[in-house]
């Protein structure tokens, strides 16, 4: 083991098993972001300016789960690995081997989002303020649980706090996974929450364009220390392909927050 390298802890991926049935920690990562995160959105929606019920998010949570799910998973089999399951398309539908996309789940709950709104008769940016603003409760679970799963860890590095991972060959690299539960996790929610308070969901979809603006921005910075899929590599002029999808949420998230910036305050 090279010198000032940290062994990875030794975490079995499986946090309880009976007989044949097992329940991993990226499963419990999933349950408790939409949980905490559930109950988090009741909070918010019982502050101004209460332009969405509490029995609304409750109705939400099972559309929220559909759609990060499905969302999720159908993202990365059309962004990170067409060509597999182009050739073995039953395997998209094996959730528990793994592989999701979190710009494929987030235009999964926004497609829910939208639905969701329209069929309740409730203002979009309204409710996606709300969702949004919850979200890096989740991000940070399932960067976690990344971590207890040695996956989409970093590139080669030196730094005093470099891990060797299991399936990372014999030299160290930089642990991505708490860069990235860190910043788009603990780092972006602070941000929407300090947002929140200062009155922004006053103006309709100012917290959405935050956390569209600021997840971009989270993760394309944390991509720089991430090793890029092994399938795909690096991409056009060095970038990876979650700093290619980044881009246009970042964009989307700029021309939403000056959209609402000129729309009249809630009462």
């Amino acid at each position: 083991m090279p010198l000032l390298a940290i062994p990875f802890p030794a975490i079995d991926p499986v946090a309880v098993s009976f007989g044949p049935f097992a329940i991993r920690w990226y499963a419990l990562a999933y349950i408790a972001g939409l949980l905490i995160g559930w109950r988090y959105c009741l909070a918010l929606a019982g502050r101004p300016p209460r332009l969405v019920r509490r029995e609304d998010v409750d109705e939400f949570l099972v559309w929220a789960t559909l759609g990060v799910v499905l969302g999720g998973r159908i993202g990365y089999v059309l962004f990170y690995m067409p060509d597999y399951y182009l050739l073995h398309p039953l395997q998209a539908l094996y959730l528990w081997h793994g592989g999701m996309s979190f710009h494929g789940g987030a235009l999964g709950v926004t497609l829910a989002i939208i639905l969701f709104s329209r069929s309740r008769h409730i203002p979009v940016f309204a409710f996606s303020d709300i969702i949004l603003e919850a979200m890096p409760i989740g991000l940070f679970f399932g960067r976690i649980a990344n971590f207890i799963n040695g996956e989409l860890f970093g590139r080669e590095t030196t730094v005093p706090w470099a891990m060797i991972f299991p399936n990372g060959g014999p030299v160290p690299r930089h642990p991505s996974q708490l860069y990235e539960a860190f910043c788009e996790g603990i780092l972006l929610f602070l941000v929407l929450f300090a947002a929140e308070r200062a009155g922004a969901r006053l103006k309709p979809g100012i917290v959405t364009g935050l956390f569209l603006a600021g997840y971009a921005v989270a993760r394309m910075s944390g991509e720089l220390f991430r090793q890029p899929d092994a399938q795909l590599g690096f991409l056009i002029f060095g970038t990876t392909m979650g700093q290619l999808l980044s881009i246009p949420v970042l964009i989307a998230g700029i021309c939403v927050i000056l959209w609402a910036r000129r729309q009249p305050a809630a009462p």
